[in-house]
This record gives structure tokens, sequence and C-alpha cells, in this order.
């Protein structure tokens, strides 16, 4: 295998680093990418895409299972899934979409090479691939190697014990399935299964469900869980599994399957970064404005740089290091970065909490106000706008409510151009929509809601 001399390296091909060679390949950049697994990384491969697939698979057949027990005059019976050809269609997606990624590199200029790389020095990789040895040379280096499953030394992977990668390739529907960590990947994974009929218990060490959310956002999702007949256990820890039983500190859980979903770890074993003595911020790497790191020429991307570990973030910051290597004036400083737990029913939140910034205050509009939410039996839930009393600039907004996910452009938008109260209350919103509601709530804010 021939050695390779290029401008700029990336090593991983997930969202971040797959965007950075599209973007280094448009500008003209002789680009080169790295990854031992198939473009597109975790979110493509067995993440955000097969996730969203079979919530989307598990979310249509709830429905039409118990549509006749609702007030639409519907009836149905005895509805099946079967499971393997669901998961067949969820890798036609993820197939589809690889080609897709390998594509749009390829349109661009950037090379693809398999292989797993190594640092040997801050300029030069090693890749490995089929037993076989080649080594790349490169002016810049992106690391974007993403993040893998926290492993519990109680519960190893392997036989029933699952992460999320092999849970979202099941071809067969667990009788009962044990969650461990009810964070959005747990509850996310946990609904789908509880709706395909699986018994589910959430088993979470911290206090209650999506410990990094406030609680009236989490609040309408404990309720759908309830509804669903998922069973949870907060301030529990998981000690082991044995003989069919997961065992805690509060007591034995049967369970057939354990998902094991307790955080990700950055991924930069194996890759060399302790030749380099990179500056860490713990287990992550230190960047600047630039997503540089401590050593001039390397720069590092998405999840091992630290929360949030968010595919859309990776993706920004993999296009602003294309245009810095071009020698472009550009620098990381995005006001509001928006996050979607795709539970049922959705939280979006984006920029400031409640109380977080001084001098701000909330206010919320209740979706059983809104038409749209009533039309389609789903009225939980609330949207929120947090803003700055003095010149009433929202800087943060949050919502929980079924299909909301869509509106976090619109959130991020009016924070990142600078909205006021104002601003989105005088727009124009239409009618019937969920959107409403993020107007509605700006109007209460000033005093004149026109629904509540």
């Amino acid at each position: 295998m021939s050695d390779i001399v290029c401008k700029l390296l990336i090593i991983g091909a997930g969202p971040g680093g797959y965007v950075c060679a599209i973007r280094a390949g448009q500008l003209g950049i002789d680009t080169v990418v790295v990854d031992e697994g198939k473009p597109g990384g975790t979110c493509l491969n067995v993440g955000c895409i097969p996730s969203k697939a079979l919530i989307h698979a598990a979310d249509e057949f709830h429905k039409v299972s118990t549509v006749s027990d609702g007030p639409l005059g519907i009836s149905t019976s005895n509805p099946i899934i079967d499971i393997s050809k669901t998961i067949a269609w969820k890798d036609g997606i993820v197939n589809r979409l690889n080609s897709g990624v390998t594509g749009l590199m390829k349109k661009a200029g950037a090379r693809f090479v398999s292989g797993q790389a190594r640092f040997v020095d801050g300029k030069t990789v090693e890749v490995k691939h089929n037993g076989e040895t080649r080594t790349i040379r490169a002016e810049h280096i992106v690391i974007a190697s993403g993040s893998a499953p926290v492993e519990l030394p109680s519960l190893p992977f392997g036989g029933p014990i699952l992460s999320s990668t092999e849970t979202l390739s099941l071809t067969d529907i667990p009788d009962s399935l044990a969650v461990v960590g009810a964070g959005y990947i747990g509850l996310e994974l946990g609904t789908v299964f509880a709706k395909l009929g699986t018994r589910v218990t959430l088993v979470e060490a911290e206090d209650a469900i999506l410990p990094l959310y406030d609680k009236a956002l989490t609040r309408p999702v404990a309720r759908r869980l309830d509804a669903l007949g998922v069973s949870v256990m907060t301030g529990t820890r998981a000690q082991g599994f044995d003989n069919g039983m997961l065992k805690t500190d509060q007591g034995d859980v049967a369970a057939e399957k354990i998902l094991v979903t307790v955080g990700r770890r950055p991924r930069t074993v194996g890759i060399g970064i302790e030749e380099l003595a990179l500056t860490q911020d713990g287990p992550f790497i230190r960047i600047d404005k630039y997503c540089q790191s401590s050593m001039r020429g390397i720069y590092a991307i998405g999840d091992v740089t630290g929360e949030p570990m968010l595919a859309h973030r990776a993706m920004a910051q993999g296009e602003m290091v294309a245009e810095h290597v071009a020698g472009h004036s550009v620098e990381w400083d995005k006001r509001a970065i928006p996050a979607v737990c795709f539970t049922d029913p959705e939280i979006v939140t984006c920029g400031a909490l409640p109380d977080e910034i001084q001098g701000t205050k909330s206010t919320e509009f209740p979706l059983s106000a809104n038409g749209r939410a009533m039309t389609t039996e789903r009225e939980e839930g609330f949207i929120r706008v947090v803003w700055r009393e003095s010149d009433h600039a929202v800087v943060g907004i949050q919502a929980v409510g079924t299909g909301l996910s869509e509106m976090s452009a619109a959130f991020s938008l009016a924070i990142e151009m600078g909205s006021c109260l104002e601003d989105i209350g005088s727009t124009v919103h239409a009618h019937p929509t969920h959107s409403e509601g993020l107007q509605e709530a700006c109007l209460r804010a000033l005093g004149h809601a026109l629904h509540i």
C-alpha cells in the first residue's frame, strides 16, 4: 500500500469528519478521511438514524394496536409486527445514507481510506487495514473519532447485556428488558420496546429520569412512561446480572435482556494521542475557538471535545475547521445549540434555562390551549421562553410535546439572531400549528396572550 501526502487528514468519518471533508473538498483542499468503519460514524450507522427509524416503527405499531380504544371511530384487530422486516427496512435506510455520504465526499474530491489510524507524530499517521500498513503525512490533522458507550464493570457487554448498538439490531422482541440509565438514549429505546410489547424497567441511579433536564420538562414524559406500563426505579444502582435477574441495591429485576446506557466516552484510546501530549479536560481534548488543540496543526471536533455530544455540533465544527484551514476568518461563536430527546413526548431545549442567567424570566404556553395539539389527541406539554427583563431578548427556549423536534430550528434561529419577545410575537405563525405556541408564549410574556 502506497504512502499518502495531503494538506488535511481527518481521523473519523462520522458527522463531524465527513462534513469537514466535504467542505474542505469544496474549498479545494487536498483531503483524506480515515475510518475503520463505514462513513457516517455512530450517528448514521448505530445511533441517531437507526434509533429514529425504530422509534417511528414502534409509534406506528402502537397507534394501530391502541386506536380501537380511542375516540376516532377506527377499529383494528390483532396487529402484528415482523421485527426482522423492520430491522431490514432500518438497515436499508442506513445503507442508502452510507452510499450518499461516500458519494458526497467523492464528489467534493475527498479521498476515503479504510483502516485504523494511529499517530506517529503531529504530522504523521499510520493506517492499518487487512494486515497492511500505510503512512499518511498531512499539514493539518483533525481528530473526529467520536465516542463509544460506557461499559459498567458489573455489567460488561456481551450475551444478554447490550449496548445501544446491539439493541438497535435485535431481530426478536424480548419479553422483558431492564434499561440501566434513564438518560435520553435509555428512554428512547426503552419506549420503543415498551410500545412493541416488552415489559420494560428503567433503573436510574439519580433521583429522576433525564436528570439533566428540569422536572417541568420531564413530567409529561414520566406520565407517558407510566401509561405505557414502564416501571421506573430511580435512586437505584445496578450491581450485576445473574440467572435472568438484574441485581440492584433495591432488589432484583427479572429481565431477559439488559440495556446499559450510562453515558458515552470519547474514542481516543488506540489512536496514539499520547504521542502528541495534547492538553486535555479530563478524558476530552481541550480546544480553542478555532477547534485547535494545544498542538499547532492538530484540530479536534465532535464528541472527543466534550459536551454537548451532538451530531449537529460536530457538523458545525467540521465545517468551520475546513474553512479555517482554507484561511477564512471564522471562529466558533454559536450562541445556542439545540438538543432534542426523541422521547414520547419529545423534549427540545435551546439556550439558557430558567434562572440560569441573572435578570431573566420565563413564560410558558400550554399545548392544551393549542388547536393543532387537540386535533392530534396529544395535548400534553408546553413551550417556554426565557427572556431578559431589561430588553426582552429571548435567551432560551424549551418545549415538551409530540412532534416538537421539528421546531428546534426555529428555536435556535430565534436565539442566534438575537430575537426579542416583540419580534416573535409580531411574526405571523401558520394556524393551526404547534408553532403558534412559541408566538403565544412570547405574547403571554408581554402580557397579552390571545388564546389563554
